[in-house]
């Protein structure tokens, strides 16, 4: 018979989940590239201060870490970064990389036994020149560049104004020689691919006020003599993840019926052929450069990525149009897959299985984990079992969530219990049922958590993106004070004991339900924004934009009607505002004018800074004072 559980307050369950357990699961696994039998990818350090590193599985499958401290290979391009490391490929026990340097955002070369050596020049402006979405072909680094150009206040923001431009440039290997530009013209650059004869560069672009998941183009160079044109895509459809076929046609990705699917085109833009029509994603949002969704395999069928919400694994033949899902441990995938032959690497996941570079046998169906983003996972009864849910939310809007019930082994509460109401970040973007420490560090203690997947979250086609489209801080807000309600009416959690939580975009949710709702006993916000005008003017050039597709062109009235900052006489709950003082993107500004504005009022706020944190929390030791800290809080509120 089943142990008898006791009988404890919530929020106060005894758990093995340690803050520092939560601090130390973040390596953010990322990237891998298979070549033979060998597998790379990047990985964070929470210890060592955030710092990226690259790591080696070898083909007698010893690993080791190529970048020794203090090199971090981590891009600062679209300051979200992306692949910032490519192979170089050749035969050796060990290959060479080339990789982009946190510190300075040089390119360097590492070859076995030797320090880094600089491919590119020094910048005259600290960081001035950027580089991701690396490739090394025929003795080149093709590569996306970003270049800040000094214009006298620092700033970067405003919609680019000039300050910032981007092009598509080649590295020679050897190095001593200026990067030679190949593309220019846009805003924005992705997906830099050469055709297999080298004769033509595919990519994609874009331009402001667009963001890559509105609008952009699938355009192919023709090397020998610069010639560009147009082969998909516009202003309204989001082409991604072009790759060759053969030397005259391209695989891409295109949203062009509502939902992310995958096409093949011809190079000089004939009709373009579905795939696989379904109502399903074979794509993320492009937040960061140099992942890709797919990959085509040594007889020609593509290993994909595809389904709603959490991405599937399968193998599509192109010329039948059929889709075959590998049977593998793995629920999810993040959109990143290298191939080589029939063997292909990626980074797989589960509610109950960490986050883990895996490399699978698409013929033979042989899948073996190379590493896992937490080394030693608690007893298997203190993991929530998430179930995905829809919500009826306001005018009868369906509301994506995933729901996860307080679960421990040794405790259990009377009545209903706590929930926090997660919302992501963004706001396009989507949460997954990937294991998260963090929401079992909560879930264990005996407090609920519904991560909500609001209107305009990636992950169930264009329309449901959509609905965000001049509605920021409308929807995302009804959608989150909806899922607050269905627990309440469902009986699954205490109506007096409801929080809501979030980071940047989302940390903009949650400051403005707290202001137009009264259902949440408290709020928690890291580097969320609060204020529009500020905002527009002084964050990073990939978003600067951003903010005319989710609310409109600058409008005082407008503005300050949808920001939490213009609407915080309407807070009345307890918050906790945590922000990093080196952020870039949100700057700090922002949650110290939102604190004030509270602390006016009188209304209980704590706002925490951290030293040296930028837009992610990423020192082990940041991690786990905020973790204590918001633990506390809820402690706190859910008592009163």
């Amino acid at each position: 018979m089943p142990a008898e559980r006791d009988v404890l307050p919530y929020a106060a369950w005894p758990s093995p989940i340690s803050t520092s357990d939560v601090a130390r699961s973040g390596l953010h696994l990322a990237f891998p590239t298979v070549l033979g039998d060998e597998v790379w990818w990047t990985e964070d350090r929470p210890a060592e201060g955030g710092r990226t590193t690259i790591m080696h599985r070898s083909a007698d499958g010893a690993r080791r870490e190529l970048l020794p401290a203090p090199w971090s290979a981590r891009s600062r391009v679209h300051e979200y970064g992306g692949r910032s490391y490519a192979v170089v490929p050749g035969e050796g026990p060990v290959r060479s990389v080339v990789f982009a340097h946190q510190a300075d955002q040089r390119l360097y070369l590492l070859t076995p036994g030797a320090e880094p050596r600089p491919l590119t020049p020094e910048p005259e402006r600290e960081a001035g020149l950027r580089y991701a979405d690396l490739t090394v072909r025929d003795g080149q680094v093709w590569c996306v560049q970003e270049r800040h150009h000094d214009d006298g206040d620092g700033l970067e923001g405003g919609g680019g104004g000039g300050k910032v431009s981007r092009s598509i440039v080649s590295v020679p290997l050897h190095g001593g020689a200026e990067p030679r530009e190949r593309v220019s013209g846009s805003d924005f650059y992705a997906f830099p691919v050469l055709s297999p004869d080298g004769e033509h560069l595919a990519y994609i672009c874009w331009n402001h006020p667009l963001m890559p998941w509105n609008g952009t183009e699938l355009r192919i160079t023709r090397l020998a003599d610069g010639a560009s044109w147009t082969v998909k895509g516009g202003p309204s459809e989001s082409v991604l993840a072009p790759q060759w076929r053969d030397d005259r046609h391209l695989y891409l990705v295109s949203d062009w019926s509502g939902w992310w699917n995958l096409y093949q085109v011809g190079v000089y833009g004939t009709s373009p052929q579905a795939l696989h029509p379904a109502e399903e994603e074979f794509a993320g949002p492009l937040w960061q450069l140099g992942g890709s969704p797919y990959a085509v395999l040594d007889d020609g069928r593509l290993a994909v990525l595809h389904g709603q919400g959490d991405l599937r694994l399968g193998v599509l033949d192109p010329d039948r149009g059929t889709l075959t899902d590998l049977d593998l441990p793995y629920d999810g995938w993040l959109p990143a897959l290298s191939v080589d032959g029939h063997t292909l690497a990626g980074i797989g996941y589960g509610p109950a299985v960490p986050r883990s570079v895996v490399r699978v046998d698409a013929v033979t169906g042989r899948v073996e984990a190379l590493r896992r983003d937490v080394d030693e996972l608690p007893d298997i009864a203190y993991l929530p079992a998430v179930r995905t849910v829809e919500i009826e939310g306001r005018f009868g809007r369906r509301v994506h969530a995933h729901l996860y019930p307080p679960s421990n082994p040794e405790a259990r509460g009377q009545g209903a219990p706590p929930y926090v109401v997660f919302a992501h970040g963004g706001p396009t973007g989507c949460s997954t049922t990937a294991l998260d420490l963090e929401k079992a560090f909560f879930t264990s203690r005996g407090i609920g958590v519904i991560d909500v997947n609001y209107g305009g979250s990636t992950g169930y086609g264009r329309a449901y993106r959509e609905r965000l489209r001049g509605q920021w801080g409308v929807v995302d807000v009804e959608d989150v004070i909806s899922a607050a309600e269905w627990l309440a009416a469902e009986g699954l959690a205490d109506p007096a004991r409801i929080a809501i939580r979030g980071g940047s975009a989302g940390g903009w949710t949650v400051m403005a339900a707290c202001a137009r709702s009264g259902v949440f006993a408290g709020g928690v916000s890291y580097y969320g924004v609060s204020a529009l005008g500020p905002f527009v003017e002084t964050t990073h050039d990939f978003e600067s934009s951003y903010v005319e597709w989710l609310v409109g062109p600058a409008n005082p009235a407008l503005y300050g009607s949808r920001e939490p900052l213009g609407q915080a006489a309407g807070v009345r709950c307890p918050m906790l505002l945590l922000q990093g003082l080196a952020d870039p993107v949100v700057p700090p500004a922002q949650s110290q004018t939102f604190a004030d504005a509270l602390a006016e009022r009188g209304v209980p706020c704590t706002y925490l800074t951290f030293e040296g944190e930028s837009h992610g929390f990423r020192r082990a030791e940041t991690r786990s004072t905020a973790l204590a800290t918001e633990l506390a809080f809820y402690q706190q509120i859910f008592s009163a």
